[in-house]
């Protein structure tokens, strides 16, 4: 077996799952806000469009895909983020993904130096999507992590220079999961600026870029390296799953650097990663309509303003900038959560199960992650849950 595949440490819902291991729950029905996955209905245009391009079933897939969905994904990302005419070019700057985790991880596989000495860095939040560190470790470099300060993002102008001279490759995710802290356009210039002095590659996951809760949509990195004028190591990386609310499709694309991607399709290629037709046609839909997320996002606003509702009097919630987490202090997390789980049956996942301990402190130790993605109704259940438990549970029993 791969020796590299020890240092990997138990996915979060492992975890999640040992820790509640043996647990009685309250007899009721689960309310589960532990995993970030939309539970909002597909788009009809999306349903109807799989449906009708089935007959696609008799064909391989490509994978560069159809140039009918990247010019598709190029049209909205022009548009989305301000892009010059041209800027974006969908032959040579924009490939399908079935889905963006497994794009993020298999970049780090494509572009890392196999068996450098000293081993290449890879940068990356804390707390953090678990992807990102297990692409670093299974291509054999490592992990370096940023914890998040009080604004949800690292400060990147504070790490030292020895550490970007050693860096490969930086992931940053704006919207933050699970902060929901977003990286402004100057920040993303100066970030694309350091990636170029030092030769690394610039991997932005900006799955959450369309659910925004402030009334102007994030910067992206791509709008970013237009007013640089090249896309030089820049990489962008979008879902259809949070946007759309169909994470079964498996939907997603990768953009930016030409070369970069070039390469990427190569080892991609040997992968065997190409969407299935009728998945490619259900995407051209979706990237082509808005109406349904402006849908999306007035729904997750509703429950953000529902949870500051019920929770205020007892936990302090902070509606984030954008995402559908909240990251509320609790103290112990994993008390926390496992005390909610026996008396409400209601299940979330301890902060400290998407971070890491370094430089020392533990950024996600004394948090928990609330997925918003039910039904309003099962989320105000939820919460109203908590709140019935933090009458009698008030968050100093679970100091650390």
């Amino acid at each position: 077996m791969n020796p590299l595949l020890d240092t990997l440490q138990a996915y979060p819902f492992e975890r999640l799952r040992q820790l509640l291991a043996g647990v009685t729950a309250a007899d009721r029905e689960l309310i589960d806000f532990s995993i970030g996955e939309p539970r909002h209905p597909a788009p009809g245009i999306v349903s109807e469009a799989i449906i009708e391009h089935l007959h696609g079933l008799t064909e391989y897939p490509k994978v560069l895909g159809d140039l009918r969905l990247r010019q598709a994904v190029a049209q909205w990302a022009s548009q989305r983020f301000h892009l010059p005419p041209g800027f974006l070019n969908p032959e040579s700057q924009v490939i399908p993904a079935n889905g963006s985790r497994e794009a993020l991880f298999s970049i780090a596989q494509a572009v890392l130096p196999a068996c450098a000495k000293p081993q290449p860095l890879v940068l990356l939040p804390n707390p953090f999507y678990q992807i990102y560190e297990g692409a670093a470790l299974l291509a054999g470099a490592e992990p370096y992590y940023l914890n998040c300060g009080t604004n949800g993002q690292p400060d990147f102008k504070a790490i030292d220079e020895t550490v970007w001279a050693r860096c490969a490759l930086l992931y940053i995710n704006s919207p933050h999961n699970p902060t929901g802290a977003t990286l402004s356009c100057e920040t993303l210039q100066w970030l694309i600026e350091k990636s170029r002095q030092h030769g690394f590659v610039l991997a932005a996951d900006e799955c959450y870029s369309e659910l925004y809760t402030g009334p102007d949509a994030p910067a992206g990195i791509l709008e970013a390296a237009a007013q640089t004028g090249s896309l030089d190591n820049v990489l962008a990386f979008h879902s259809l799953s949070k946007r759309s609310s169909i994470p079964g499709a498996r939907s997603g694309f990768v953009a930016g650097d030409a070369k970069i991607l070039k390469a990427f399709v190569l080892y991609r290629t040997y992968l065997g990663a190409a969407m299935p037709p009728f998945i490619q046609a259900a995407s051209i839909s979706a990237w082509q309509d808005e109406a349904h997320v402006i849908q999306t996002r007035a729904s997750y606003a509703q429950k953000f303003v529902a949870a500051q509702t019920i929770l205020g009097q007892y936990l302090p919630v902070e509606i984030p900038a954008g995402g559908f987490y909240l990251w509320p202090q609790v103290g112990n997390g994993e008390a926390f959560v496992k005390a909610l789980f026996a008396e409400e049956h209601v299940r979330c996942l301890p902060g400290a199960y998407l971070s890491r301990e370094a430089q020392g402190c533990h950024p996600g130790q004394d948090r928990v992650r609330i997925a918003l993605v039910g039904s309003h109704e099962d989320c105000v259940d939820g919460l109203e849950r908590i709140r019935h438990f933090l009458e009698t549970h008030p968050l100093s029993s679970f100091s650390i």
